[in-house]
Formats: C-alpha cells, structure tokens, sequence
C-alpha cells in the first residue's frame, strides 16, 4: 500500500515541474498508475529459497505476503479507478472509499474462514477414502474464491 502512495505521489510531483509540461495529468491518475505497477512479484525470491532451502515458515510466510499485496494492489486499482470515472471526488467518497477498501478485505477473510471450516469438516469424515480430499482442496478453495467475487469481495484473501 505504501507502495502505491509513494509512487503515485512521487509521479505526482514529477507531473507538477513546469519543464515536462505534464501539470494536467492529475493526482488520481498518477495513484491509479502507481496501483498498477505497485505490486511486487517474489517470484525470484521463493525460487531461491528453494534452492538453498530455507526455513519453510520463511517461505510460506514470503508468499502469504505477496497474495496479501496482490490483494491490497487489485482493490485500490479498482477503488481509483472507480475515483477517475467520476466527475468530482469528495470528502465523503474518500471515506466511503476507505470503508469499501477494509469491507472487500475483511469480506474476502470471512468467506475463506467459512469455506476453510467446511472444508474440515468434510475432510473429516473422508478418512476411508483419501483419494478425493485433494479435490475437496481445490474445489472448496476455487468456490471461496468464486463466491468472494460474486459479493464483490477480495476473492484473492478468500
């Protein structure tokens, strides 16, 4: 999140030189550009924890974060981008911002604890018949992600 701040206020500046003639590109745009390349891809990193085998709650812990930013990066896009369509921003809508902004996350938290105690309890009761559980694995967790994003919540928290 500081990321996308911290860039699109920084391009903001940049914009703001009169050299670059670029004063008319606004504030909004430059947070919606920052939200697009904000995002931060451990890709490399994991592949080398891999290799030198680190502790695997570093791991998993390293990629946890990086669905989490993922997250974090998909609802400000969407939220300034919903912010550049309209015609004036206020006071109001920066707060009904910040409220959706917790609601999408908080949303997309409860609808993953709600398929991950489902998904419990019926692994619970397939201990005779082990070949389906990794079915149940990917089902209950493609339909968290599913019904997240139907109520408009983070699917990628769910």
């Amino acid at each position: 999140m500081w990321n996308v701040f911290g860039i699109g206020l920084s391009l903001y500046g940049i914009c703001q030189i009169e050299s670059f003639g670029l004063k008319d590109i606004s504030l909004l745009y430059n947070l919606l550009f920052g939200s697009l390349i904000a995002a931060v891809d451990p890709v490399a990193v994991l592949s080398v924890f891999e290799e030198i085998h680190v502790n695997e709650q570093l791991h998993i812990l390293v990629f946890g974060e990086s669905l989490l930013n993922d997250a974090v990066t998909v609802v400000l896009y969407k939220l300034f981008k919903t912010f550049c369509i309209m015609p004036s921003v206020g006071v109001s809508d920066i707060l009904v911002g910040i409220i959706k902004f917790f609601l999408v996350g908080f949303g997309g938290l409860l609808v993953g604890i709600a398929y991950g105690i489902i998904a419990a309890l019926t692994t619970r009761f397939t201990e005779n018949i082990r070949v389906i559980e990794p079915l149940f694995v990917f089902l209950y967790s493609y339909l968290s992600y599913l019904t997240a994003e139907m109520f408009h919540f983070s699917g990628i928290v769910a």
